[in-house]
């Protein structure tokens, strides 16, 4: 074994959300995770991408029932 801690793509996700989305510093997060801020530098460039297309799908599903409650109200005064 390499001695190697395996973190879960969660906790991975998690940790870079803290980063991106809630604005702690990669210094900040890395300790207080335990981890080196490289393995979280690795992680961002990872899973970054992933993060924005679920905010990117979350926005899409907003938009069209939004979009289908204003065409149904549209219809009703028609």
């Amino acid at each position: 074994m390499s001695g190697q801690i395996r973190y879960s793509d969660e906790f991975k996700i998690d940790a870079v959300a803290q980063v991106t989305e809630r604005g702690y510093s990669v210094k900040e997060v890395a300790e207080r995770l335990g981890l080196s801020t490289k393995s979280l530098y690795t992680w961002m460039a990872q899973f970054s991408k992933a993060l924005r297309q679920t905010d990117q799908e979350a926005e899409v599903r907003r938009l069209k029932k939004e979009l289908a409650r204003v065409t149904a109200e549209r219809d009703i005064l028609k």
